[in-house]
C-alpha cells in the first residue's frame, strides 16, 4: 500500500472552539479529536497529515493556529503542517501573518468562500487581492474553497496574484449527483491553465448519495481533474470528518485507490504522497 499524505485533516474540539456552521446540529456537531482521526486512518498507511482550518469564529484564529502548531510538535502524531484560518481582506491581516513568520508548520491560509457572508466575486475585491498577494510574499499559499459556479473567480484571483500559490479544494466542489457537469468541466480546464494552481482530490464523496454510491460515481470527476492539472499538480485529502456524511475514511480512500489503480505507480505515488511533500515542503 502506497504511503499517503493527508492534506485535508480537520479536527474540532467543541469545548475549545466555536464553529458557527455547526450551530444547527447534525452528525458532525460533536468532537472530532486527534485520537479519533488516528482510529479512522488506521491501516491506511497515512504517514503525514496537514491540518485544514475548520472555520472557527474569527476571534479564535490565533488560538486554532496555536492548537495545531502544538500538535505538529508532538513526535507521535502524524500532523506536520497546517493551513490556518484567516481573513485576507481585513486590515489586521498583515499583523496576523507576522505572528507566524518563520514558523515551519504554517503552510498557508484559507477563508471558506461558499458561506452566506461571501457572495460571488467577494474574493476579487481590492482588499482581498492585497491580502492574498501578501501570502505569496510570505511564502504561503491560499486554499480556494468556493462554490463550483465560482471557479472562474478563483481563476481570476490566481491571475491577479501570480506570486501566490493556490490549492483548489475538493475538485472545485463538484457535485457527484449532478447530471450535467459540462460547465464545471470547462471551468476546471480553465483554472488548470494557471500554473500557480494545484487541485486537491478531496471532499467530493460528501456530495454522493450516502446510501448508494460507488467508485464509478466519483471517477469522472477525479479523472477530469487529473487530466486537466496533470499528474504533478494533484494531491490527496481525506476531508475527514466531513467525508463521513457519505463514507468512512477507509471507504473514500479505498474508492480512490480503485479509481487510480490503472495509473502508473509513479503517478499514484505523486497523488497520494510525493506532490504533497514537495508542495508543502515536508521533506524534514
Amino acid at each position: 500500500m502506497l504511503p499517503m499524505v493527508d492534506t485535508h485533516q480537520h479536527l474540532w474540539d467543541l469545548s475549545r472552539f466555536r464553529l458557527l456552521w455547526l450551530a444547527g446540529g447534525g452528525p458532525l456537531a460533536k468532537d472530532h479529536l486527534p485520537e479519533d482521526y488516528l482510529r479512522e486512518a488506521e491501516g491506511l498507511n497515512v504517514v503525514k497529515t496537514v491540518y485544514m482550518e475548520v472555520d472557527v469564529a474569527p476571534e479564535q484564529h490565533v488560538a486554532e493556529a496555536e492548537y495545531v502548531i502544538a500538535l505538529c510538535q508532538q513526535p507521535d502524531y502524524p500532523m506536520v503542517g497546517a493551513t490556518i484560518g484567516g481573513r485576507p481582506a481585513e486590515a489586521g491581516f498583515a499583523d496576523y501573518l507576522a505572528r507566524f513568520k518563520g514558523n515551519p508548520y504554517i503552510k498557508g491560509v484559507r477563508q471558506v468562500l461558499h458561506g452566506g457572508g461571501t457572495p460571488p466575486g467577494f474574493c476579487l475585491s481590492e482588499d482581498f487581492v492585497r491580502g492574498v498577494r501578501l501570502l505569496g510574499a510570505n511564502g504561503l499559499h491560499f486554499d480556494l474553497c468556493l462554490r463550483s459556479a465560482e471557479i472562474p473567480d478563483g481563476a481570476q484571483l490566481s491571475e491577479l496574484c501570480p506570486e501566490t500559490r493556490f490549492v483548489l479544494d475538493h475538485c472545485g466542489n463538484a457535485n457527484v449527483q449532478a447530471t450535467d457537469r459540462s460547465q464545471w468541466q470547462r471551468d476546471i480546464a480553465a483554472i488548470a491553465e494557471r500554473p500557480n494552481v494545484i487541485c486537491k482530490i478531496s471532499g467530493i464523496v460528501a456530495s454522493a448519495n450516502p446510501d448508494a454510491w460507488t467508485a464509478d460515481d466519483l471517477a469522472p470527476i477525479i479523472q477530469h481533474c487529473a487530466d486537466a492539472f496533470g499528474p504533478d499538480r494533484i494531491i490527496f485529502g481525506s476531508d475527514w470528518p466531513v467525508c463521513t456524511q457519505a463514507a468512512t475514511y477507509r471507504q473514500w480512500a479505498t474508492a480512490l485507490r480503485e479509481i487510480v489503480s490503472g495509473w502508473s505507480e509513479a503517478d499514484q505515488r505523486k497523488l497520494f504522497h510525493d506532490n504533497a511533500v514537495r508542495f508543502y515542503a515536508l521533506e524534514g
